[in-house]
């Protein structure tokens, strides 16, 4: 088969392994190298801009990913079957209690199954160690759509956005510019410190003493850091962290299977409000950023992220973009 001139194998083959030397799984961030982060952003650009139907619409015709899910989701899992669809393959929707995991079949054994089955998985769960339990034992690609440790999936997206308003869209984009993301040091934060560390921004994060991000993420980045020019820093005053910003970035205050915690962080989070006052502080030019969903009033004021400022939508639709440049590479056809 060939399409824009290139040739693929036909459904069932499988393709020669990437050049870029991937890993198996996307379990992170840190599963990246800088080259092969920045050429996932160079996929998603091209794939943006091809029209469709176009010459994409049958590059995973044949596969089909499967949808492993534990959590609720909107934008993971809407994106990843529109990805697929886009793509000319399919996505198969298995939330964890339709199917029989759900009723004591072993974790091992349903990844073995699956994997005759399947072409990938997403996985939305809890644990990291569950991802990671998944990846040991699938023999296809295991991709992570959201741990409580890590969200890679946005985190790309956050970053491929980033990169849309600059003027260059090069690997020594990220130099030289800051972000600084307020409020719970949760898996977006993780993330992020893990994407500013391999691409040499400098990285703000202002949370709560009690809620800080995962300590062995801050070290392995930091070192990480010292290779790529990036700065890494953990702060508990959200108006130091947001001094000069290109970018500011918030996300809820209680996350999913933390609601019995709710009323505690709430009351931990009030400094760390995403407003006016807050945006002043950042460059005339600094961008808002969130993950969605938002509480408005809360985390974050209807008038920041609603305002000329903020690319919340524009970062949402990108998660489609980015994960459809992921499915390239990680299910056997990569993007040339």
């Amino acid at each position: 088969m060939t399409l824009l001139g290139r040739s693929i194998p036909a459904p069932g083959v499988s393709a020669a392994p990437s050049a870029t030397g991937r890993t198996k799984d996307l379990l992170a961030v840190s599963d990246l190298s800088g080259s092969q982060l920045f050429r996932l952003f160079r996929i998603a650009r091209e794939l943006k801009a091809t029209p469709r139907p176009g010459p994409a619409s049958q590059w995973l015709s044949g596969l089909t990913l499967g949808l492993l899910f534990e959590k609720p989701s909107t934008r993971t899992r809407v994106s990843f079957e529109a990805g697929m669809h886009q793509l000319g393959g399919q996505a198969l929707f298995l939330p964890s209690d339709t199917i029989q995991l759900s009723r004591g079949e072993s974790l091992a054994d349903t990844a073995l199954v699956l994997s005759r089955y399947l072409d990938g998985l997403v996985v939305r769960t809890f644990e990291q160690a569950t991802l990671e339990e998944w990846a040991r034992h699938a023999t296809v690609p295991v991709i992570n759509g959201l741990t409580d440790l890590c969200h890679p999936c946005q985190i790309l997206a956050d970053l491929f956005t980033i990169m849309e308003g600059k003027e260059s869209f090069t690997e020594d984009a990220f130099q030289g510019f800051k972000l600084a993301y307020v409020g719970d040091g949760n898996n977006v934060a993780n993330s992020l410190i893990e994407a500013g560390a391999k691409t040499g921004m400098h990285v703000a994060i202002a949370c709560p003493p009690q809620y800080q991000p995962d300590p062995g993420i801050v070290e392995r980045s930091r070192e990480e850091a010292g290779r790529t020019g990036a700065t890494i820093e953990i702060v508990h005053d959200p108006a130091a962290a947001a001094e000069n910003a290109d970018a500011l970035y918030t996300d809820v205050w209680t996350s999913m299977g933390q609601e019995h915690e709710q009323a505690e962080r709430l009351k931990a989070m009030v400094p760390y409000q995403l407003n006016e006052h807050l945006l002043r502080r950042a460059k005339p030019s600094a961008i808002v950023l969130h993950c969605l969903p938002a509480h408005r009033g809360e985390e974050i004021t209807a008038a920041v992220l609603d305002g000329p400022q903020s690319v919340v939508l524009q970062q949402a639709e990108n998660r489609l973009h980015v994960q459809k440049a992921i499915l390239t590479e990680w299910l056997g056809r990569p993007w040339p």
